[in-house]
């Protein structure tokens, strides 16, 4: 089983701007119900894309500054970096298919 890599405050900014690869950055709160719906989907995603791209979880309510920067009052929010870039954002509760064709169309376009 794939597990997204947790990133924090000390590490966000390495791993999303030394990343070859483009990243996804799940931002989630353990108390919310949508994110625990969305985790067995993105590691699906992740599993069959993990060649191709990153994928990274973060608790806004352990890096609250993380989450104030990239606007997380809605969780889940999915941030999608090229070149540790922001190229797009997703939130809320997204089919696997949905997901999937969301995911290519940001990456191609960047």
């Amino acid at each position: 089983v794939t597990a997204m890599q947790h990133l924090t405050r000390d590490n966000f900014y390495h791993e999303t701007a030394g990343s070859t690869l483009p990243v996804v950055v799940m931002f989630y709160a353990s108390w919310c119900p949508k994110c625990a719906m969305m985790k067995p989907i993105v590691r699906n995603i992740e599993k069959d894309q993990k060649k191709l791209i990153r994928f990274f979880e973060v608790d806004v309510d352990e890096s609250p500054e993380l989450s104030a920067k990239y606007d997380t009052s809605t969780v889940p929010a999915f941030w999608f970096f090229q070149n540790g870039e922001p190229v797009g954002v997703m939130q809320g509760v997204i089919s696997e298919s949905t997901f999937l064709y969301r995911l290519k169309k940001i990456f191609r376009k960047s």
